[in-house]
């Protein structure tokens, strides 16, 4: 029976821990482009971008000195913005999650003409869960496999991290379940009770009527 080194799994778990988006779009000078990404608490995200716009003279897409990146980073639920910067045309940059939930992540160019036809083709790497050590400092002085092990505690931390809100989420979607199982059991009841009080009416009107017709 053969037996699996834990320094394999380890390696496997940080192959797994980080999670990598990337892609290309285009926009046009004065249009912005919005995605939403969610993140757990203490949850770093580094993105990288490269801005390429179109040139008639060369007939392809090249990177221009004069073009500039908007990069705006906002909280879904209470509107904080957690990055605003601008950039050349290729950068890249980084910020940690403050609370759980959707994060807005949304690019624009420098250009403001509206007369512009300017049309840009985007390239959007983003890495979610990349927690960085300060290694640089004393890679020298350390091995390779310390290094190596340092940064898997780092992905363990970002693990922890999103299955601990997976667990809130499983919480709050739990009470609010057994919130509305509850609301329905008494609107039940409540139609229940209406619903006797209306037969309770009639048979006393009806025994009414016919006490008078009788008496007629």
């Amino acid at each position: 029976m053969t037996r699996r080194h834990p320094l394999l799994a380890l390696l496997g778990l940080f192959l797994l821990a980080a999670t990598a988006n990337a892609l290309h779009f285009y926009l046009d000078a004065n249009e912005k482009r919005c995605f939403i990404e969610e993140l757990p608490t203490d949850t770093v995200v580094e993105g990288h971008y490269k801005a390429l716009e179109w040139s008639e003279a060369r007939q392809e897409y090249v990177l221009e000195s004069e073009l500039g990146i908007l990069v705006e980073v906002e909280e879904v639920h209470s509107g904080h913005t957690v990055v605003k910067t601008k950039g050349p045309a290729e950068g890249r940059f980084t910020f940690t999650s403050h609370e759980a939930g959707d994060h807005s992540l949304c690019l624009s160019t420098n250009y403001t003409s509206w007369f512009s036809n300017t049309h840009i083709r985007l390239y959007l790497d983003i890495v979610v869960g990349t927690t960085k050590a300060d290694l640089d400092h004393d890679r020298n002085h350390i091995s390779e496999m310390s290094a190596k092990i340092r940064d898997l505690n780092l992905k363990l931390e970002d693990v922890r991290r999103e299955q601990q809100y997976q667990r809130e989420r499983e919480a709050g979607f739990r009470d609010l379940s057994e919130s509305t199982n509850s609301r329905a059991v008494w609107y039940s009841v409540a139609q229940i009770v209406v619903l006797l009080a209306t037969c309770f009416w009639q048979l006393r009107h009806l025994k009414n009527f016919f006490q008078d017709r009788k008496m007629q």
